[in-house]
Parts: C-alpha cells; structure tokens; sequence
C-alpha cells in the first residue's frame, strides 16, 4: 500500500528545534523532543510520516526545517495533517515569531498540537497561549541579560570572552577559567608581521597579505590558499595583541588583560600611525626577481612608476624598463635594464657618507647612546610627571565632554581621550621597562650602521625583499628617472640626510641636537628590526662584485 492510500485523516509530522548545532551535534535535545512527540502521536492515535528539524535560535524567523515542514504541509493540504511540537518554548521564543509561524501552519492547511499546550481558537485559550509565548520570550531575553552581565564582567576582570585572535587559543587554567595563551607557531608568524609593519619591512596592507598567504601553518580563507583583507585589518588594529582589553560598547575601558602580549604598546602605536601613512615603496603581486626597482622608479614626464618585461630578440631576450602611461611623451618608448639599474647603483654609491662622517657620527650617536641610557635609568620620576599631566588632561576632557551639548564635539573630545589614554599607556610601559633594557649599543644599532656605510652591499643579495629593503631604507620617497639625464636628486631618509655630503664635499659635520639623534635612533632601531630579516649575498657574489 503507498502512502497517498493510508488513512489520510491521522498524517502527523513532528517538528523540533535546538539553539545551535552544537547542541545538535554534542546533545541528546531533538531526540528527546522526537519521543516525547512520538509517544503523544501514538496516545491521539496518529501516525507519524515525517520529522522535521532546525538548529537555530528561537528567536530567528528564518528557519530551513521550519520551511520544509510548511512545503509538505502545502502539498499534503486535502490530509490537513497535524503538526506535533514538544513544547512552546521549543518552538519559538519570541511573541512575533510564535504567530507569524502559527498562522503560516493555518494558511497551508495544517494544525497545531503539542503535550505541553492545548492550542485553540477561543479567547481563553489564545489568552494563555499569548502567555505563554511572551513567557519563552522573557526567558530567553533574560537568559541573554545573564549571559552578557556575567561576560561583562569577566571582561571587566581582564579575560577575552570572544573566539581567540590568529595567533591564540583557549586553554583551561586552575582558579582563571579558559584563557588566551599563545598559538604557535601562529603566534609568532602574527608578531612578526606586526612587529615588520610596524618598523616598515611591510610597507603596505597588501605586503603583509602576502606574507600570510605564503605561510603554511597560517590559516587560508578559501582553497586557493588566499585570506581576506578584513583578517590583515583585524590583526593590524587588535589591541588584543599588546595584552590589554577593553569593550567600549560594554562600558569597558581600556585595561590589562589576563594573556600575554605578542607586541609592546609602542609597536602597536607605531602600527596606527603608519596605517595612516602612504607607502612610497610599492610591491607588486606580480613582482618579479628580475627588476627590483619596478614601481619604486617613476617617470620624470608624467611621474607614473616605470613598469618592466622582457622584449623577445632574434638570438636572446632583453629585459627594459618602460613608462606605459598613455599620454606622456615617454611612453612606450624602453630603457634597458643595465643601464637605469647601472645608473642607481651610482647613486647608491653617492649616498654613503665619507668615512669622516662616518666615524665623527658614530662617535657623537655613541656618545648621545650611552648619556640617553643613562636618563632612561634614571627617568622615573620625569615619566611619572609626564603621567599625572596626562591624567590632568583626560580630566579635563571628561569634564568637557559632560558640559558638551552637540555629538559632534563629544565625539572629538572622545577621540582626544583614547590618543591621550595611549600615550599614557606607551608612557607606563616606558615607566616599566626604564632601566630593564639589556639591549647593548653593537646589538641594537650595530646592523644599521653597518648598512649606513655600504647600503651596495645588501643591494648585491640575491632575494627581492632584500633588495626592497635598501630602497626603503635609503630613500624617504619614489626616485625619478630621466631618460636623457638619469636620476634626479633622490630624497635621502633622515640618517643619509644628515650625513649628505653631496652638495658640498668639504662641508663640516654640525653638531646634531638631542631631537635629531632621538629620531635617528628610532630609525636606526627600525633598520635593525627590519635588517635581521635580510640575508646576505653569498661570497661567490662579494667575490664577483
């Protein structure tokens, strides 16, 4: 006998529903909720054909299993079969969401019974089942109150109560609960990235992309291996990173967190200010081995970067670089590449001070070294007053900002507060680490004076990103080349600069003031950061160079 000759009058299909599909996966709920319909089918003497299930919040509108039972329904109208639920609180936990499917399950020809709730059409009985419904909803919204209060507060305590950041995972600990602890080897692969963004290896958000996709154990969004640029912006603006936590939208300010950092609050400042920034050394996608100062050499007649290839020849290919940009005079027209990369190896070559220079700096940056350690060691208490003004500052402000009447200005005078909030934070970790720091002179600054006396030395490496590096380092902006003259006058980063004798070979070195030598520490100290990713060229290249 098929089904459409059964005894059409007694069809029932039973309809469940869970919150997630962990319950789904990891609880016993919808087959509990399937007996105990089963056995009220067999009680009423109906014969169950189909089951339907959904795992997904009460709450929600959109429900797949919630829509095939009402398609069946549909089809199976003649039948008017009925539909068995558990209970009202399984079946929606929202006032809206309870009628709006009720009367759906009216419209396909269909009727409502459960074990738990007589449903009918009186007043009385739709009075209680509005009861009921409103019931399910306050529980639920109140189980929601509960569950944000409590993590609110473990928020409060500093602990993350979110899904871990790339670079972290969940692990249980006596007396704290889950807490975040570092994810290797993905923890160091994110403090790398931050810390070469911060220091300038990664001049772009694109460079750092790149740099995940080309690490294995980095997690791909897709199968072609790629990640998506929210991820690179999440990671870049995470304060997560620096152990601290807030949840401005909570109320929760910033604070320390229960984890530890990945990155100091100095390279997290210094990875702002730079996403504000334009990048001057471009890496393409596309970038090949062959022609390292693609996109970092413009044209002198439009200013638009030169592109590169390779022209195809009777006996040999030719490697030129061209200016594509239509309209300009130069355009199409090739320059080879032995000659424009001859030509910058020139102006490498001019860029290094005399060894005059070159002994009388390191000399006097020594000399500013060793007698700035010795503030830091002894900077407490100037770092405290630095402190207490600011705390004077975010005082005055928050005055401001309650006097304040328009949201304009109370959103300026918010966003003055967290720059001040920072620079307090930068300035207690300051605080922290004066007199902690081991780092010696050679081992801190060593490297970049290295290359500050022969930047052609990294340039003959055979890697690409090492050859990008000197670019970065030695020039502060797009070099531009002239086809009939060569290159311009290139603008030097700052300790080139200082060091510049080009103008006037028998100038005399001034004495450089304590602001000048503390921006070129900080330089220097990027150098060196981005310096110790760089490899060497071979001796077989020093030999042949």
């Amino acid at each position: 006998m098929t089904i459409m000759e059964k005894d059409l009058g007694h069809w029932a299909v039973i309809y469940t529903r869970v919150s997630d599909t962990k319950q789904k996966t990891h609880g016993d709920g919808l087959r509990s909720q399937e007996t105990r319909c089963r056995e009220f089918a067999t009680m009423k003497g109906y014969e169950v054909v189909e089951v339907f299930q959904d795992d997904i919040s009460g709450k929600d509108r959109a429900r797949p299993g919630m829509e095939k039972m009402l398609k069946w329904a549909r089809q199976h109208r003649v039948q008017a079969p009925v539909v068995i639920i558990d209970d009202i609180n399984r079946w929606a936990r929202d006032t809206f969401v309870h009628w709006m499917f009720r009367e759906s399950i009216a419209e396909a020809g269909a009727t409502l019974e459960s074990p738990s709730i007589e449903f009918g059409e009186s007043s009385s009985a739709r009075f209680h089942e509005n009861i009921m419904a409103s019931a399910a909803q306050y529980q639920r919204e109140q189980n929601a109150e509960q569950v944000k209060n409590r993590m609110r507060a473990r928020v409060m305590n500093g602990y993350w109560v979110f899904p871990a950041p790339v670079g972290y995972c969940y692990v249980r600990q006596p007396g704290h609960g889950k807490v975040l602890v570092r994810n290797e080897p993905l923890a160091s692969i994110v403090q790398e990235a931050l810390e070469g963004f911060a220091c300038g290896r990664f001049q772009t958000q694109a460079e750092l992309k790149r740099f995940f996709e080309g690490q294995a154990e980095f997690p791909k969004n897709n199968s072609s291996g790629n990640i998506h640029w929210q991820t690179v912006d999440n990671i870049l603006t995470r304060i997560l990173y620096t152990g601290m936590i807030e949840m401005p939208e909570w109320g929760v300010l910033l604070r320390e967190g229960q984890h530890e950092a990945l990155i100091s609050m100095e390279t997290y400042s210094k990875i702002q200010n730079r996403l504000r920034e334009k990048a001057y050394i471009s890496h393409r996608k596309d970038a090949q081995e062959d022609f390292p100062l693609r996109g970092s050499v413009c044209c002198a007649d439009c200013g638009s970067p030169y592109t590169a290839g390779w022209s195809k020849g009777r006996h040999r290919d030719y490697a030129y670089y061209s200016c594509r940009s239509k309209g300009c005079q130069g355009y199409g027209k090739s320059i080879r590449r032995e000659v424009i990369e001859g030509d910058f190896v020139k102006v490498l070559k001019s860029s290094v001070p005399t060894p005059e220079f070159q002994a009388l700096f390191t000399k006097m940056f020594t000399k500013h070294w060793d007698s700035h350690r010795a503030q830091i060691k002894s900077a407490h208490t100037s770092i405290k007053e630095q402190i207490s003004h600011l705390d004077l500052q975010i005082s005055g402000m928050l005055n401001r900002i309650v006097d304040a009447s328009t949201d304009s200005v109370i959103k300026a005078y918010e966003k003055k507060v967290d720059d001040l909030e920072m620079e307090k934070l930068v300035l207690t970790e300051k605080r922290d680490l004066a007199g902690k720091s081991t780092a010696t002179f050679q081992k801190k600054f060593e490297p970049a004076l290295n290359f500050l006396r022969n930047p052609q030395h990294l340039w003959r490496s055979e890697r690409l990103e090492d050859k990008k590096t000197v670019l970065k380092l030695t020039f502060a902006n797009h070099l531009v080349y002239c086809r009939e003259k060569g290159f311009r006058t290139a603008k030097l980063s700052l300790p080139f600069k200082v060091l510049d004798t080009s103008d006037d070979p028998d100038s005399q070195m001034v004495e450089l003031d304590a602001k000048t030598l503390n921006l070129i520490a900080e330089e220097l100290a990027d150098w060196t950061a981005q310096l110790r990713h760089c490899e060497p060229p071979t001796q077989e290249l020093q030999h042949a160079a």
